[in-house]
C-alpha cells in the first residue's frame, strides 16, 4: 500500500550533447506541474562533500505528491520522447525516494 507522505525524484544528469535540452526543458516543466510535481532544485551549482568523487553536470530534485504521480510523469506519452532524448544525450541516474524516515 502506498504511503501518502510523498516522494522525491533525485537525478544526476551529465549531458554528452546539449541538442536535446532546449526542447526538453519547457515540456518537462509543464508535465512535472501537470502531475503535481514541483522542482526544488534544478542546477549545475552543487558540491560533493562526501564519498568517491564523480563529475556530474546537473542535480535535479523534484517533489511529488505520490509515487503514482511520479510514475505517471515518467510514462506520460508527451514526455516519453523527451525522456528518450535525455537518456540518449546524457549519462543520467534517477532515484525515486519515499519521503519518510523508516529509522525514526
Amino acid at each position: 500500500m502506498e504511503n501518502s507522505s510523498g516522494y522525491y525524484s533525485v537525478l544526476d544528469v551529465t549531458p554528452s550533447s546539449d541538442a536535446w535540452i532546449p526542447d526538453y526543458l519547457p515540456v518537462a516543466s509543464k508535465l512535472v506541474a501537470k502531475h503535481g510535481g514541483k522542482y526544488l532544485a534544478r542546477t549545475a551549482s552543487h558540491e560533493q562533500v562526501e564519498g568517491d568523487t564523480g563529475a556530474v553536470g546537473l542535480r535535479v530534485i523534484i517533489e511529488w505528491p505520490s509515487k503514482a504521480a511520479a510514475l505517471a510523469f515518467m510514462t506520460d506519452e508527451e514526455y516519453v520522447p523527451h525522456l528518450e532524448a535525455r537518456t540518449a544525450g546524457s549519462a543520467s541516474n534517477h532515484y525515486l525516494i519515499e519521503a519518510k524516515d523508516q529509522f525514526a
